[in-house]
Parts: C-alpha cells; structure tokens; sequence
C-alpha cells in the first residue's frame, strides 16, 4: 500500500474519533495536509476558528505566514506535511490541555510513522515539548536535535516559533525567516549522513 493510501485511511479513522472532548465542540477533525511523502514535517498546535471551518490546518493569517516563509526557501505547501498536536479546535482558542494532546498523540504518531519526515519542525512551545520535554522555544529555536524516536529509529527535531507568534510580536518575523533559512542546510546534511 502506498503512503498516500496508509494517509488517507488514517485520515478517515481521524475523522470518524470521538475519543476527546474536543470533538463536541468543533466543527470538524482536521487530520493535517500535504504530501505523504514530505521529507519536512510541520507541527502546529491546533486548528483555529479558520481551520476549523475549512477543515485544513494554516488557512488563517499565520498559514498566511506559513506560506511566506515556506516560499523564502523555495518551497509550497505541497512539498511538505503540516498537522497538530491536537485535530480538534480548542474552544475560543485557548491552549490545548495536556491531556487533549495525549489522547491526541497516537494520531500523530501514526502520521509520522507513515510520512517518516526526515525533519519534524514543531512550530511553537505546544508541540516542542511533545518531542523535547521542558526545553524552551525561545532557546531551542533555530537548531537542530537529533534524538531516538521509535516509529523512526532517530529523528532530527528543528524547532521554530509558530508563526502566529510574528502576527503579536512583529520582532519575531525576522527570527522566524533567519530559522527558515536554515532549514535547507540542517536537510541537506541529514541527506548526507543517512
């Protein structure tokens, strides 16, 4: 069976959990989107107001964003994978709870263990502490982890802050594409030593 197909079927059993409170007050799952066979794995934290009408992750001003720094470095959406810790918009926005992105773990675990990335970038203090517990964003951006990861044997975790963090604080817009630039270099000496 292909990626795509394994992506799909994942998909639809996410569309179909009801194993969180979550799912009573969203409108829609939104599983992630991109290519199955993306070798760049973006993580965000969860759907807003915008993704979870559309039902696909960074539609609203930060996938804005998204989209820019993507474009800085040669890349568009459909060359990459995008999800997060969580599938179901928290209410009013707020954080997702820890136990929301526990009971939301294994779905990301499957999409990672179809996907196999070879950089997972989570975007944001949410889904960093997910790969690298207790490290801080405002530290751990821009460089790159390697660490164990059992669906992948080792992965390389490159974290960044999330986009909508540049929209509240316009000094991060210039952090935010310095740590994009890097990321072409961190995926070509992964190539390398693989």
């Amino acid at each position: 069976m292909s990626q795509q197909t394994l992506l799909n079927n994942l998909n639809k059993q996410m569309l179909a959990c009801t194993q969180c409170a979550l799912r009573k007050t969203c409108n829609q799952v939104v599983p992630g989107e991109g290519s199955a066979n993306a070798e760049i794995m973006f993580i965000g934290e969860g759907p807003g107001k915008k993704e979870d009408e559309l039902g696909r992750p960074f539609v609203g001003s930060a996938g804005k964003f998204l989209n820019e720094l993507l474009a800085s470095i040669n890349l568009k959406r459909e060359d990459i994978y995008i999800a997060n810790t969580v599938k179901c918009r928290p209410p009013n926005n707020r954080d997702p709870l820890p136990e929301e992105k526990k009971i939301c773990w294994h779905w990301l675990e499957k999409q990672l263990a179809i996907i196999q990335p070879k950089i997972i970038i989570p975007l944001g203090r949410h889904s960093l502490e997910l790969f690298i517990p207790n490290a801080k964003i405002s530290e751990a951006h821009g460089r790159a982890f390697r660490k164990p990861f059992p669906p992948l044997k080792q992965i390389t975790i490159f974290p960044s802050y999330h986009p909508a963090a540049a929209l509240y604080n316009g000094s991060l817009r210039k952090t935010l594409l310095e740590d994009f630039k890097k990321i072409p270099k961190v995926l070509e000496l992964i190539c390398k030593i693989s």
